[in-house]
């Protein structure tokens, strides 16, 4: 069964994380994704370990499990760029491809002709998704931009955590997975306005753009309000009792929305007359009131275990969790139930572990995968089946360093778990 994408070529000169990731979610709509590296180096989170897939030798082989991350469904070509030879290859694949992704500086691929003006000249039709820091103008443009950097600039450390513990990032890179979620979108917009007029078109897609408009109702509060809102740990702004409290022997989430679920909340820890008393009987009292009603909740709470008043609340219908490691997030059996963990053979180091694409098409389902390439595994077979290069050419070009050769293993088909 093809993909949703099949048939769509997407020219991947991003590297890290934010351009990876949205192409690899195109890799997982069927999209033929080509990804460019440099030879000898590679995408820099091959090596962003430990930990590394493989056994002691991995550094060496780029099996990082961050590059892991973000690359399945890729094929890698080794192409030296900074040559006039690498930088004709690359050309003549754009000129043949639906989509470029690339997150190099503003302007930075402009001396070798791979910036969207020069390749738009040779394929009218091409998508070309610029992917930075701060976008391609404005005061910022030029500078470099990190998705730490972009935590704290675009509010988000300044509502997490506590307010005696100081500004807190996010524990993964979320401007980076946010941005590449974004571009992701951004290009199947492109696509269908292509197919309904023939037009090619440039995204702009920047990671503090991105991460600003993914504060969402936060932003919204300071502007209705013109206060900054504050960190409160793992509280909600404006929903009480929605955060983490304390049991007999751990900690559990409540995540009460409305007052019915706060009634039947109050009646699971036998304490119904809260739910009448004045001060909590709806949301907005609540929220006034957040001190007194948490340090009430919590006297119930911790006289009985996590399991006791997770069993009662599933049952009562009153919306509450654990807080799982990731050890116990992939043993849970609503994970393992929708087949989230992947194990994609390879070759050379046997079984690679993956996260699958969370998207369930029922026309076009996601079944299939290709583990993540080896640093150019796929470039003689590029080139030679997309630009149409003999076997005498392609050795020339190994020999002057314009591509790499080959290491490590190559993709190799891959299956989900079932």
């Amino acid at each position: 069964m093809t993909g949703a994408l099949t048939g769509i070529q997407v020219l991947d000169l991003s590297r890290i994380l934010a351009g990876p990731w949205a192409t690899q979610l195109l890799g997982d709509f069927g999209a033929t994704i080509i990804k460019v590296e440099k030879p000898g180096e590679g995408d820099d989170t091959r090596r962003w370990g430990p930990p590394f897939v493989g056994g002691a030798d991995a550094a060496e082989d780029g099996t990082a499990a961050y590059f892991l991350a973000a690359n399945r469904n890729k094929r890698s070509i080794a192409v030296d760029f900074t040559t006039a030879e690498g930088q004709a290859l690359l050309i003549d694949l754009a000129a043949r491809s639906d989509v470029v992704v690339e997150n190099y500086k503003v302007g930075g691929l402009a001396k070798y002709g791979l910036d969207y003006p020069s390749l738009r000249a040779v394929n009218p039709r091409l998508i070309y998704c610029s992917i930075s820091g701060f976008g391609q103008d404005g005061p910022y443009a030029h500078r470099l931009g990190y998705d730490f950097l972009v935590q704290g600039m675009s509010g988000l450390m300044s509502v997490t955590g506590t307010a005696e513990g100081g500004p807190q990032k996010a524990g993964v890179a979320l401007a980076d997975i946010i941005t590449g979620l974004y571009a992701g979108n951004a290009i199947l917009a492109a696509l269908h306005h292509r197919e309904k007029t023939g037009e090619g078109q440039h995204i702009d897609v920047a990671l503090l753009d991105c991460m600003v408009a993914a504060m969402a109702n936060q932003a919204l509060n300071h502007l209705a309000s013109g206060r900054d809102p504050q960190p409160l740990g793992n509280g909600h702004p404006s929903i009480v009792p929605y955060d983490t409290f304390p049991t007999g022997d751990g900690h559990i989430n409540l995540a009460v929305g409305n007052d019915g679920q706060f009634t039947r909340l109050c009646a699971v820890l036998a304490v119904p007359e809260l739910s009448a008393d004045p001060r909590f009987a709806t949301n907005s009292q609540r929220v006034t009131n957040r001190a007194a009603l948490t340090e009430l909740l919590t006297e119930r709470l911790t006289t009985a275990p996590s399991a006791h008043w997770l069993a009662l609340l599933e049952a009562a219908a009153v919306p509450a969790g654990p807080i799982n490691t990731l050890g116990q997030v992939f043993a849970d059996p609503q994970v393992k139930h929708r087949g989230l963990a992947l194990t994609l053979p390879h070759p050379v180091l046997g079984p690679v572990p993956g996260v699958a694409c969370p998207v369930k098409l029922s026309g076009t389902p996601i079944t299939d995968g290709q583990a993540p390439p080896a640093l150019g595994a796929d470039t003689a077979t590029v080139l030679r089946d997309v630009l149409g290069l003999d076997q005498t050419r392609l050795a020339a070009l190994a020999a002057a360093g314009v591509i790499g050769a080959p290491s490590g293993y190559s993709a190799g088909d891959g299956a989900r778990n079932t």
